[in-house]
């Protein structure tokens, strides 16, 4: 993967998608370390509560908010036995549609806003759950591929109507 292509060529394009459908099969297989290992250090990953997402993240409700550490913790959790939310654990289907390189690559870092709709299906005892939305990905140039710098899933729908609870990585 080069990332230094420029966003308006079918080759960059490409590049983003593999990138996006890579990311979304480590979490489907749960390979949640190779999955964090594309986080940037200065990785900022939420889920808005349902309509602010158009609202300041520092001073709005959100489902889920985390920097790099609070990431890692997540995933540390939900490996261990102690994740009782996720013992055992759900298995995912994801979608990832309609990607669209909306700016970059920009500014000395090459950073390019990625957007992208999803649907994430999750089974666990017995219960379908679907979680809609899209996804606002800011990606860095990272040698042959992109680190995420930020990671936001919003979904077109209250937690309530996807089962309650949001134990996964969206």
């Amino acid at each position: 993967m080069t990332a230094s292509l420029t966003p308006t060529t079918a080759a960059f394009h490409h590049e983003v998608e593999q990138f996006l459908y890579r990311e979304a099969a480590l979490l489907d297989e749960w390979r949640l370390d190779d999955w964090f290992a594309l986080m940037h250090p200065d990785v900022e990953y939420r889920v808005p509560a349902p309509g602010s997402d158009h609202l300041d993240p520092r001073h709005t409700l959100q489902v889920i908010h985390d920097d790099h550490t609070r990431l890692g913790g997540r995933v540390a959790r939900l490996k261990s036995k102690h994740a009782h939310a996720e013992s055992p654990r759900s298995r995912t289907r994801r979608f990832v549609t309609n990607v669209r390189v909306l700016d970059g690559p920009v500014g000395d870092a090459g950073e390019a806003t990625v957007a992208a709709n999803f649907h994430v299906m999750r089974t666990r005892l017995g219960k379908l759950d679907h979680f809609l939305g899209t996804y606002r990905f800011v990606l860095v140039p990272d040698g042959a591929g992109f680190l995420v710098r930020e990671r936001v899933a919003t979904l077109d729908h209250g937690i309530v109507e996807a089962g309650g609870t949001v134990s996964i990585i969206l």
